[in-house]
């Protein structure tokens, strides 16, 4: 088949899943393949993915309780600890976590059926989770195995046991992972500088029609006293074209609060839309709470907009995004995203997303990959991390006064990838080594 791959994520969290979504399109059924959850999976590696994904859950949830929870968190991290870069020095040998999948792969047949049913299509293999890409390597599959990589750094459990020997094939989505795996052991002829795949609806092709068109009015929503627009007018212009010069907006300031795919962090919530309630009942922003996928987070939501009644406003500028199927909820987000001018959301996969020209408010961190995420987020100006959430209504305006988001949404443009999912299939189909753009310096 033409262009055409097995496009595997897992149902852990949203990130493996919200990177497979935008290549979903390369898969004979059009479908991302769940890798612990299709239909016909073995009840033994079901019970397998399905504890590994409770303990995450778990654990993630765990974070939000005082004291303790810092605590138990951190005791899993650490079994997934991503060691400091430098010095630069080898740091090829295997950690405990990846012993523990090949022991599952070797001795307990882990993913053999999965792999049986992929070897049934001659196509290559896309997968968004590391433990697929290894057992795929050790099951036989036979063609090519690409493994995209959802963070700004990854800890040594995301390389194969031997890399020096491996045939899996690395997809980065930045200069610092791409740096990582070569101290992992991966040799060079097996890493590709890609980018993030963001999704095409929030693109607009080649020329980023749509992605221009929204940035344009976010710029003027984000910058209401032209204190950015005065001083950096002509960039403005040369990427925007006159649009953002007109002082003049179709939506309302715009703020979007997402929580992680495990439902942490919902209480910041609780502070935020208290903090805007009074601007929230004058329509002086609108917010959108995203709930995802999780029934849980979404009755949190509700019972939270009923509390500080403001039932009046629902649907009209205080909105919920919630879909029970993760597929459904990533194109309402997607959607969502276009008229939204502040992303808030704990420093996860979504960093990316900065390359949309979403400045990106930062929530604390939940693992050692986030807080890299976080770095590499302020490194590109496209980040800033959150004032306190109770004062939300003072210290949101003030910096959307100052033009900072302003300036932040532009850097994220400038300097992002947005050719992620153009340069995967160009590795993959191609045989192009070199991304179609690469002006971005991280």
């Amino acid at each position: 088949m033409k262009d055409k791959a097995w496009v595997v994520a897992v149902d852990m969290g949203y990130g493996h899943q919200r990177a497979a979504y935008p290549l979903r399109h390369l898969s004979p059924t059009g479908k991302v393949l769940i890798a612990n959850n299709y239909q016909g999976i073995p009840k033994k590696d079901f019970r397998t993915w399905n504890n590994t994904r409770r303990i995450y859950e778990f654990f993630s949830q765990m974070s939000n309780l005082p004291l303790v929870g810092g605590l138990v968190f951190r005791t899993l991290d650490s079994l997934q600890e991503i060691k400091p870069f430098y010095p630069r020095r080898d740091m090829s040998a295997p950690n405990a976590q990846l012993r523990q999948m090949y022991y599952l792969i070797h001795y307990r047949d882990f993913c053999r059926h999965l792999i049986d049913f992929l070897n049934q299509e001659d196509v290559p293999l896309i997968t968004t989770f590391f433990t697929v890409a290894f057992a795929a390597e050790e099951h036989k599959f036979k063609n090519d195995i690409y493994l995209v990589i959802c963070d700004s750094d990854v800890s040594r459990a995301w390389v194969a046991m031997n890399p020096r020997k491996s045939r899996i094939k690395y997809l980065a989505p930045c200069r610092a992972v791409v740096e990582r795996l070569k101290l992992y052991g991966v040799p060079e002829k097996n890493i590709f500088l890609t980018g993030f795949p963001l999704p095409e609806e929030n693109l607009g092709g080649a020329t980023f029609k749509t992605l221009k068109h929204d940035l344009a009015e976010r710029v003027i929503n984000l910058d209401p006293e032209r204190r950015y627009r005065d001083k950096y007018g002509e960039t403005v212009k040369q990427y925007l074209s006159e649009m953002a010069a007109v002082a003049r907006h179709h939506h309302p300031l715009t703020l979007t609060f997402a929580v992680g795919g495990a439902g942490a962090q919902r209480n910041i919530a609780r502070d935020i839309v208290w903090s805007l309630r009074r601007k929230l009942l004058q329509g002086e922003i609108k917010v959108n709470l995203v709930a995802g996928s999780r029934n849980d987070v979404y009755c949190y939501f509700s019972d939270l907009i009923n509390t500080y009644r403001l039932k009046s406003v629902l649907g009209k500028n205080l909105d919920i995004i919630f879909a029970l199927e993760k597929e459904e909820y990533f194109r309402i987000l997607n959607e969502k995203l276009r008229a939204t001018d502040i992303l808030w959301s704990k420093p996860s996969e979504m960093v990316f997303y900065s390359a949309l020209g979403l400045p990106i408010i930062m929530a604390p961190s939940l693992g050692s990959q986030e807080v890299y995420n976080r770095t590499w987020l302020k490194t590109v100006g496209a980040g800033i991390s959150q004032g306190d959430p109770r004062y939300t209504a003072e210290w949101l305006f003030d910096w959307v006064r100052s033009g900072w988001l302003a300036e932040a949404a532009m850097s994220g443009f400038l300097d992002g990838r947005q050719f992620g999912v153009k340069n995967i299939v160009d590795v993959v189909f191609r045989g192009i080594t070199e991304p179609t753009k690469d002006d971005s310096l991280l």
